[in-house]
C-alpha cells in the first residue's frame, strides 16, 4: 500500500517513454526509463494464481473439499492407468506443476491437487492440521482407487512426500484400497541427512519464535478473515533469500534485455516469474504441525509419527511400489532425504523399489523444465508402465 503512488508513477512512466506511439518514446534516455519502471513494476506487484494453460485436457472438479480441489484433466481419448499427482502447500500455486502434469498426460489418465489459498477459506471451516493432509490423501485415494480393478499411481512433489507416504502406510496396515506405485520427488522424508538451510532454521529456532514470527491473521477483505496463516509474502521472502544472487541477477540480465529489445528473453524471464512470484498463505497449524514433526522431531524417521492418535508403519507397505527421485543440485531436499524412504518401507520386495539421482539438477528441476522432461519422467512413466 505504501508503494502505491510509486507504482502508479512507474505505470504512468512506462506508457510516456515505453509506449511506440508516445513522442517521448524517441528521446534518447527513454528505453532506460521505461525498462526502469517496468522493472520496478515487476518487482513490487502482487501475483494472482496462474492458469493451469493445458490445452489437450479440460479441468474439472471431481472433488471438493475446503482447503483443496481435487481437480481431472479430462481428455478425449480416456487413458487406462490413472495417476494422482499431489502438489506442494509450500506457498507456492499448484499450477507449480504444470510440467509434470503435462508430461504424463501423454499416457495416463491425471488428477491432481488444487490447493486453495487459506486466506479465502473462512473461519467457520475450522484448522486445517497436517493429520487434515494425510485425511485427504487417503481420501483421494480411496476415491480414484477402482475397487474392481485397482491401477491408481502416486506422485508427490517435495512436501507432500511425508503425508502421502503416512497415508499409504495406514491404508496398508489397515488393508484398505492402495496404490499400485508412488512416486516420491525431492522430500523430506529424513530432514536429518544432508541439512539445507531449510532443516537448520528448523532446528536453531524453537518452535514459538515460528509461531510469533511467521503467523498473522488474515485481513478484513478476505473471507478467510480473522485465521491465523503463514502469509505467502514470507514464504516468498524465504525462497528469494536463499538465493539471493541468482534473483538478483535474473532481474538484472532482464532489464538489459529491455534496453536491448530482446523480448523473447525478457517473456521468459516474465513467464518464470509470474510463476514464481505467485504465492498463496497456509493454514498456521498445518504449517507449525511440519515444522515440529518433519524438521524438529524427525518422527517419520524414528517411527514416532501418530496420525489421529494411529501410529504410522511404513514397514506395512507390502504390494505398493516405490519409486524415488533426487536431484544432485537440490538446495532445498539434500540428497539422502527421500531416498530414505527405502529403509523405511523395508517390506517391499527389492524388485519393486528404485532410486534415481538425476545428475546436475536442482530442486525445481525434479519436476519441471528440460531434465525433467528428457531425463527424469521416462523414468517414471516405466515405473509406472512395469506397476501396472
Amino acid at each position: 500500500m505504501a508503494l502505491a503512488p510509486l507504482r502508479l508513477m512507474a505505470e504512468l512512466s512506462l506508457g510516456w517513454f515505453g509506449h511506440p506511439f508516445s513522442p517521448l518514446a524517441h528521446w534518447p534516455m527513454s528505453r532506460r526509463v521505461a525498462a526502469s519502471s517496468d522493472l520496478f513494476l515487476r518487482v513490487t506487484g502482487r501475483y494472482d494464481k496462474p492458469k493451469w494453460d493445458i490445452d489437450e485436457a479440460q479441468i474439472e472438479i471431481a472433488l471438493a473439499k475446503p482447503f483443496c480441489n481435487l481437480i481431472h484433466f479430462r481428455q478425449s481419448a480416456p487413458k487406462a492407468r490413472k495417476v494422482l499427482v499431489v502438489a506442494p502447500l509450500s506457498g507456492h500455486h499448484a499450477t507449480l506443476v504444470r510440467d509434470t502434469v503435462r508430461s504424463l498426460l501423454a499416457e495416463h489418465d491425471v488428477w491432481a491437487t488444487d490447493w486453495i489459498d487459506a486466506r479465502m477459506v473462512p473461519l467457520s471451516e475450522g484448522p486445517f492440521h497436517l493429520d487434515d493432509y494425510v485425511d485427504y490423501v487417503r481420501d483421494w485415494i480411496k476415491f480414484l482407487n477402482d475397487a474392481n480393478r485397482p491401477d491408481l499411481h502416486v506422485v508427490s512433489v517435495c512436501q507432500p512426500t511425508v503425508p502421502v507416504l503416512a497415508a499409504v502406510s495406514l491404508l496398508s496396515y489397515r488393508r484398505e484400497s492402495r496404490p499400485r506405485s508412488m512416486v516420491m520427488m525431492g522430500g523430506p522424508i529424513d530432514a536429518r541427512r544432508s541439512p539445507t538451510a531449510v532443516n537448520n532454521l528448523a532446528q536453531t529456532k524453537p518452535l514459538s519464535w515460528f509461531q510469533q514470527n511467521l503467523i498473522h491473521r488474515v485481513p478484513p477483505k478476505y473471507p478467510g478473515y480473522m485465521r491465523q496463516v503463514y502469509p505467502g509474502f514470507l514464504q516468498h521472502l524465504g525462497f528469494v533469500a536463499m538465493n539471493p544472487d541468482r534473483h538478483l541477477n535474473a532481474h538484472w540480465d532482464y532489464y538489459r534485455h529491455l534496453l536491448a529489445g530482446d523480448g523473447e528473453s525478457a517473456e521468459a524471464h516474465r513467464r518464470f516469474y509470474d510463476e514464481y512470484n505467485a504465492v498463496l498463505d497456509m493454514p498456521a497449524e498445518y504449517y507449525l504441525d511440519t515444522v515440529k514433526t518433519v524438521f524438529k522431531d524427525f518422527a517419520l524417521p524414528k517411527g514416532r509419527m501418530f496420525v489421529r492418535e494411529e501410529l504410522v508403519r511404513p514397514q506395512a507397505i507390502r504390494d505398493t511400489a516405490l519409486l524415488t527421485v533426487e536431484g544432485e543440485l537440490d538446495d532445498i531436499s539434500g540428497n539422502g532425504q527421500t531416498e530414505s524412504a527405502h529403509a523405511l518401507c523395508l517390506n517391499i520386495p527389492r524388485d519393486h523399489r528404485e532410486h534415481f539421482l538425476a545428475p546436475g539438477v536442482g530442486h525445481y528441476g525434479i519436476f519441471s523444465g528440460r531434465r525433467w522432461r528428457e531425463m527424469i519422467y521416462p523414468r517414471v512413466r516405466d515405473f509406472i508402465r512395469r506397476h501396472s
